[in-house]
């Protein structure tokens, strides 16, 4: 969800069991990079404090950044979900070097107290390269499992995505 007061009024009235803080620009078809946390401090703290208050446990959309780790953790959320979306689009030694970043974010967050899950362009062929980063929770995929799903059906989707994801050891 977006940090917008009409948006906070839904949610604490419809009291999810958790939420996900991400950016939101009109533009945008899909999210397409992290929250910046740590320059919406003030405004993120009092959101999560209602939210967490009211039995909605939050968590923050950010880029594998040790700032944006700290933020999420002092602004009182439970979560964080890692952008993987650099991670997907790279190859080789670039990849290689996101995987590194959200390694050392994952066990920053981690030792902070909080919950690690990711998501963004993961797919059955990139999963495997992300299970090098320990302390992953949940995986958000939707994209490509939805695109496998047309040719398919969701069950077989499912079932390719969980084998993959079967060989995690967290």
């Amino acid at each position: 969800m977006g940090n917008t007061a009409e948006i906070l009024e839904i949610a604490l009235r419809v009291k999810p069991d958790f939420v996900c803080m991400v950016p939101e620009n009109r533009e945008e078809v899909t999210t397409e990079g992290g929250l910046d946390v740590a320059g919406q401090m003030e405004a993120l703290r009092g959101t999560v404090r209602q939210l967490e208050n009211n039995g909605t446990r939050v968590s923050m959309f950010i880029d594998p950044d040790e700032e944006q780790v700290r933020a999420s953790a002092e602004s009182g959320a439970s979560m964080v979900e890692l952008h993987t979306g650099t991670f997907a689009n790279e190859t080789g030694e670039a990849r290689a070097a996101e995987t590194d970043r959200l390694r050392a974010a994952a066990l920053l967050a981690h030792s902070l107290g909080l919950r690690v899950n990711a998501g963004h362009g993961l797919t059955t062929r990139n999963l495997p390269e992300l299970f090098t980063v320990p302390h992953l929770h949940e995986l958000n995929i939707g994209h490509s499992l939805v695109c496998r799903a047309v040719f398919t059906g969701l069950r077989q989707a499912v079932a390719e995505f969980r084998s993959v994801m079967e060989t995690y050891a967290l």
